[in-house]
């Protein structure tokens, strides 16, 4: 069906510039967002895996959250 729609100047150049990178016409983007939109958040949340939660005093001393090598050691440690 074709309709007319305004849309934010900013926004539509996002949406042209996503389109884009997608290799996807202008069009599937909308529909693609609209999709989205209709299904929920819940539906987009029901394809994440759970997101695992820790009790404790947050980082431990000595640990470096943006050193990824020292952090995959750490990790990759025996108990």
């Amino acid at each position: 069906m074709r309709t007319t729609v305004d849309v934010n100047d900013e926004l539509l150049r996002a949406v042209k510039v996503y389109a884009a990178g997608e290799r996807m016409t202008l069009k599937a983007a909308f529909e693609r967002a609209l999709r989205g939109l209709l299904a929920g958040p819940a539906a987009a949340d029901a394809d994440a895996p759970p997101i695992p939660v820790f009790g404790g005093q947050g980082v431990q001393p000595g640990v470096d959250l943006a050193d990824s090598a020292t952090l995959q050691e750490l990790m990759d440690a025996e108990p």
